[in-house]
C-alpha cells in the first residue's frame, strides 16, 4: 500500500503523489511563543515529527519548514505586562519550545523561518496582492479584499463567504468588515519596519504564505497545523498565496487537539498542562507514547489515567526489549519493517494500528524468551526496534537518556541491599527477601527474579 493521507482541503483521504519524485515539502505553522507550551502544543510537535519520521523511512529527502510568529498582538501584550522587550519574550519562550520538541525526540526542522526576518519577502507579496486587485492599503495598514477572491474563499474550511459572521471594524475603514489584515500600520510603542506603504508589523496570515513559499517553492506538497488553524488563518493563506498566482499546498494535514475536561488548553482559563508537570510522573519516552498513541486527527481528552496507561504500555514494550538483549546481546532494529506495520501506517499515520501490532510481537516474543527459542527472540526484538524506531520510542534509543549517567551509581548501591536480600532467601527468610524487595519497588527500583539471574531497573521520578 503507497502512501494515503486525509485531506482536509478535500475532506477524504487521498494516495499521496509528490511534486517531485523522491522529494517532499512539508511546511508546518509552528509556535506563536508568547508563553511556555502546554502539552497540546507539544502534541502538535510530535505529529508532524512523526510524519517526517515516517516519510523519511519510506525514502523521501524531506524539506520541513516549521515557522515561528515571533511578534504578535499577545507577544506585545505579554511584553508590556512584564515589563521586557518583546523580542525577549519571544525568544525565551521558544527556547523552551524548542527545548520541549528535543525532551520528546523530535528531530529538528529543516528550517525554522520567523516572522522578523522575512519582511521583504511579505513586502513583494503584497505589492504583487495590490497589483493584482486583491488587497488595498487604507494609510499604514493592508488588507486583503475578500471579495475579490469569493468564488474562493472558505474552500477549505467548507463554508460560504455569504454565511461568514462579519466581525466587528469599528473604525469602519475596510471595504468588507470580513476583510483582513495583511500588514499592520505603526502604533505607538510597538515594533515596526518600513515598507510602500508606511511603517507597521505583519499579519499573522501573512507571513506563513511569504515564509512557505520562499523555502518549499510556490507549489509544495503538505501544509499542516491544528485543526483550529483551518479557520481563519489557513483559509487566509490559501486566499493569499492563490490570489497573488502560487499553487501553494497540495495537501493540507490537520491534528486534532488536546483537551482537558473537553475544553481546549488555554492560559487564559487556566487549564493548562506543562510538560514538566508530567516529566514528575512519567518518563519523557512515555510522554512521547502517550502523544502517539492515538490516531492523529482524533481529539485527546487529558487525564493521569491515560498517561499512566500509555506509561504502562511502553514499559511492556521496553521490559520485552531489555530481557531479550540480555540473553541474546545487541539486536539492530530490521531492515524491513513488517507489511501490516508499513500499510497500517501507510493508511493516513495508523498509529494505534501500528501499535497493536507490536504488542503483539512483543508478546510474541516473550513467549519465545520462556520457550528459550533464541532465534524467534532475535527476529522478535529486530522488528519490535525497527517498528518503534518509526515512532520515535525505540526503548534502547532511550535508555541511556534515561538512566545511563545515574546507572552505575544506583547499581553500586543497590548491589548492597541485593546482597543481603540474596542473604535472606539463602536462609529461607523469604519475608524479609520480600520486605526488601518491595521498599525497593517504592524507592522505584524494580527488582526481577530471572533464570539468568536478578535484574534491575529504575524507574524516573
Amino acid at each position: 500500500m503507497s502512501l494515503r493521507l486525509y485531506d482536509t482541503s478535500a475532506r477524504a483521504v487521498r494516495e499521496f503523489e509528490p511534486l517531485r519524485a523522491g522529494r517532499v515539502g512539508l511546511y508546518v505553522c509552528g509556535a506563536t511563543p508568547q508563553a511556555a507550551p502546554h502539552i497540546g502544543h507539544l502534541r502538535s510537535g510530535v505529529i508532524y515529527d512523526l510524519l517526517v519520521r515516517w516519510l523519511k523511512r519510506s525514502g523521501y529527502d524531506v524539506m520541513f519548514a516549521r515557522n515561528v510568529t515571533d511578534v504578535d498582538d499577545k507577544i506585545i501584550a505579554t511584553a508590556e505586562k512584564s515589563g521586557v522587550p518583546w523580542f525577549a519574550v519571544a525568544e525565551a519562550n521558544q527556547r523552551i519550545f524548542n527545548a520541549g520538541y528535543k525532551t520528546l525526540g523530535c528531530l529538528d526542522p529543516t528550517i525554522e523561518p520567523r516572522a522578523t526576518g522575512h519582511v521583504p519577502e511579505m513586502i513583494v507579496l503584497m505589492r504583487r496582492l495590490i497589483d493584482g486587485g486583491h488587497a488595498y492599503n487604507v494609510g499604514n495598514d493592508v488588507y486583503f479584499d475578500v471579495k475579490s477572491w469569493a468564488g474562493h474563499y472558505g474552500e477549505l474550511s467548507n463554508q460560504s463567504l455569504d454565511n461568514m459572521r462579519d466581525p466587528k471594524d469599528s473604525d469602519g475603514i475596510k471595504r468588507d468588515h470580513r476583510d483582513f489584515a495583511l500588514w499592520k500600520g505603526a502604533r505607538p510603542g510597538e515594533p515596526s519596519w518600513e515598507t510602500p506603504w508606511g511603517p507597521g508589523r505583519p499579519g499573522w496570515h501573512l507571513e506563513c504564505s511569504a515564509m512557505a513559499t520562499k523555502y518549499l517553492g510556490e507549489t509544495f506538497d503538505i501544509h499542516g497545523g491544528g485543526v483550529d488553524l483551518i479557520f481563519p488563518h489557513h483559509e487566509n493563506e490559501i486566499a493569499q498565496a492563490k490570489a497573488a498566482g502560487d499553487g501553494f499546498a497540495r495537501y493540507w494535514m490537520h491534528n486534532g487537539l488536546l483537551t482537558i475536561a473537553g475544553e481546549k488548553m488555554s492560559k487564559s482559563i487556566g487549564n493548562v498542562v506543562y510538560l514538566d508537570d508530567l516529566l514528575r510522573q512519567v518518563r519523557a519516552v512515555e510522554v512521547r507514547y502517550y502523544l502517539v498513541s492515538a490516531h492523529y486527527r482524533s481529539l485527546m481528552d487529558y487525564t493521569g489515567g491515560a498517561l499512566a496507561d500509555a506509561a504502562s504500555a511502553f514499559q511492556r514494550i521496553e521490559g520485552f526489549v531489555t530481557r531479550a538483549v540480555e540473553v541474546v546481546g545487541l539486536v539492530e532494529p530490521a531492515a524491513v519493517l513488517p507489511r501490516a506495520f508499513a500499510d497500517a501506517m501507510n493508511d493516513d499515520l495508523g498509529v494505534p494500528q501500528a501499535l497493536a501490532l507490536i504488542h503483539e510481537r512483543v508478546r510474541a516474543g516473550n513467549s519465545a524468551l520462556a520457550d528459550r527459542k533464541l532465534d524467534d527472540v532475535r527476529e522478535a526484538v529486530a522488528e519490535v526496534r525497527a517498528m518503534t524506531a518509526v515512532l520515535g520510542v525505540d526503548p534502547l534509543d532511550w535508555s541511556s537518556d534515561d538512566q545511563g549517567d545515574l546507572m552505575p551509581i544506583v547499581e553500586a548501591l543497590v548491589d548492597v541491599v541485593l546482597n543481603q536480600r540474596n542473604e535472606a532467601r539463602a536462609r529461607k527468610d523469604y519475608a524479609a527477601a520480600d520486605a526488601i524487595r518491595d521498599k525497593l519497588n517504592e524507592l522505584g527500583v524494580s527488582v526481577e527474579d530471572t533464570p539468568d539471574g536478578q535484574r534491575i531497573s529504575v524507574k524516573r521520578p
